[in-house]
């Protein structure tokens, strides 16, 4: 297996061990389908991908839908499609042993049963995961915006949060408040798929710093969601990445050789944490392993609150001051700390460039440009060299910005801002 480079023989033990659907058999028994995702169309509406696990299903057929706690509803299929490579097919009928996508049930939901039996009973339900962690997506207010966006309402984010809703299962969205709306979802980059096609889209928002959802008790007892995480990395780095997570709440459970048939100098660290411990720690990971290590994670459930974790060791540089940023003005305040934006960048007051390294908060002029006299001195004529920016995405911006910050997502551009953009502002709010 170790010279293998595909998948070969992956697919070669499926076809060896998993046994195909006995399609003759079936094709006259009662249809027995349970959809495991959800799709949509503009034209179609809600569609249905399922595996077909008896019978036969075909265009315009009345249907039983049945949910796993028994409770049942009518329906009736429009069109049939199954898949050729990614292509999407449109079909006669579909059998045992097929993965069909069925258009005509609007209201089909994962897990549910679609049979032509009246009397079948529904099939075992399939767990969709609960959200883990929480923010709010807004109306981008900041002095830029509009400018880059073709979507910018509130009205025209919330339909499109609705429309999300239509297949995107793990999602829950709270239209309560008409200005914000609170968005939970699996996880960082559940979200930030999300807002990454959206952008992609042509919307412009801004979104808030994630939380985690806490569950509390009758008692008063608070829990939270638990995640396991496998790292692989070289044995050298796994005292920086167990260090780094027990700070962050996390408990070593197993460590071992990585892969024992072909031994290599990476290990194996298994750790449990709160999720909220991983917030932010991908980042660190990447550096503290040079770039070589592997890190998965999957929600283990909730279990009692882990205390507080200090995860933010740095502070924001924020700017004073609006216009384009000079390379001048950087070269000073790259000593400072990690900056975001490069020369030229349009600012604005209250925008986020950069960290600071002491964790404070520190206002800065980005804009400052040198000036001039006819006085000569021997640093007159100094080379301005910058070190390299650390480019904001849409991932890195959740994890690193602060509760009082907002990420500002457009087609073009992805920048941090403080919610208060003025320094009156906002030392009124931390009163």
């Amino acid at each position: 297996m170790g010279a293998e480079k595909d998948l070969s023989p992956l697919l070669d033990l499926i076809l060896e061990k998993v046994p195909p659907a006995n399609a003759t058999v079936s094709a006259d028994a009662p249809l027995m389908l349970q959809p495991f995702n959800l799709a949509y169309d503009n034209f179609m509406g809600r569609l249905a991908v399922g595996r077909i696990y008896e019978g036969t299903v075909k265009p315009n057929q009345q249907v039983f839908i049945k949910k796993p706690d028994g409770t049942m509803r009518t329906g009736r299929t429009t069109k049939i499609f199954t898949f050729k490579g990614l292509e999407r097919v449109e079909v006669a009928e579909a059998s045992a042993g097929d993965i069909a996508l069925l258009a005509g049930l609007p209201d089909i939901y994962i897990g549910e049963t679609v049979t032509t039996d009246e009397g079948a009973a529904p099939m075992p339900a399939i767990a969709v995961d609960e959200p883990t962690i929480a923010l709010n997506f807004l109306v981008n207010n900041s002095p830029f915006a509009g400018r880059e966006g073709k979507f910018v309402t509130s009205r025209q984010i919330r339909d499109r949060l609705a429309k999300e809703l239509e297949v995107n299962v793990g999602l829950h969205v709270d239209f309560t408040s008409p200005d914000a709306f609170k968005v939970s979802g699996r996880g960082e980059l559940h979200i930030a798929v999300l807002i990454e096609n959206m952008r992609r889209e042509g919307y412009e928002l801004q979104v808030s710093q994630p939380q985690v959802i806490y569950h509390v008790a009758e008692g008063g007892e608070r829990s939270e969601p638990f995640e396991e995480v496998i790292v692989d990395t070289p044995s050298e780095f796994q005292g920086a990445v167990i260090e780094k997570l027990g700070q962050r709440a996390f408990v070593l459970t197993d460590i071992r050789a990585a892969n024992h048939q072909h031994p290599t100098n990476n290990i194996r660290l298994t750790l449990t944490g709160p999720t909220r411990g991983l917030l932010g720690y991908k980042n660190i990971f990447i550096i503290d392993t040079k770039g070589e290590g592997i890190l998965s994670s999957r929600v283990i459930g909730f279990k009692p609150y882990a205390g507080e974790i200090k995860k933010r060791q740095v502070g924001s540089m924020i700017s004073m001051a609006s216009g384009k940023a000079l390379g001048y003005a950087l070269w000073y305040l790259q000593d400072r700390g990690q900056l975001y934006i490069k020369p030229a960048t349009e600012v604005y007051e209250g925008m986020v460039v950069g960290n600071t390294s002491k964790g404070e908060e520190m206002v800065v002029n980005p804009t400052k440009g040198k000036n001039q006299s006819n006085v000569r001195t021997s640093s007159m004529d100094e080379a301005i060299v910058l070190v390299p920016i650390f480019d904001l995405t849409i991932e890195r911006g959740l994890e690193i910005m602060g509760d009082d910050e907002y990420l500002e997502v457009t087609p073009k551009s992805v920048r941090l801002r403080k919610q208060h953009l003025t320094e009156n502002d906002r030392a009124k709010a931390r009163r």
